[in-house]
């Protein structure tokens, strides 16, 4: 009987860049980079052009969509990846176009 209970939201499919690609978006466009890192994260570095909006934060959602263009495409970061894929994953639900970063901050710092 539970399996009628099952929870639908894994089933969304989460678009990735890499680092790499990332770099060059970044470079020639204004692109929609948003953080979801925690305020202690980003004090130990961070992608210039970043938005901010804490995953762990309740209202992760309104502080997030406040911030952004349903428009144009959104490319979401975290420290490795897993926060930005259900950060992702909410924003797709939401109407978003979105781009989730391999890797995330750790892969961007070791390349850059």
């Amino acid at each position: 009987m539970s399996l009628f209970f099952l929870n639908c939201s894994s089933q969304v499919e989460v678009k990735s860049i890499t680092t790499s690609e990332l770099k060059v978006l970044v470079e020639k466009d204004s692109i929609q980079l948003m953080d979801v890192r925690t305020p202690k994260e980003i004090k130990n570095g961070f992608i210039e052009t970043a938005k901010f909006a804490n995953y762990f934060d309740d209202d992760f959602h309104e502080k997030a969509t406040k911030q952004l263009d349903k428009t144009k495409p959104v490319y979401l970061y975290c420290r490795s990846g897993n926060r930005s894929v259900k950060s992702a994953k909410i924003l797709i639900e939401n109407g978003y176009e979105v781009y989730n970063v391999l890797g995330g901050y750790n892969q961007w710092k070791k390349e850059n």
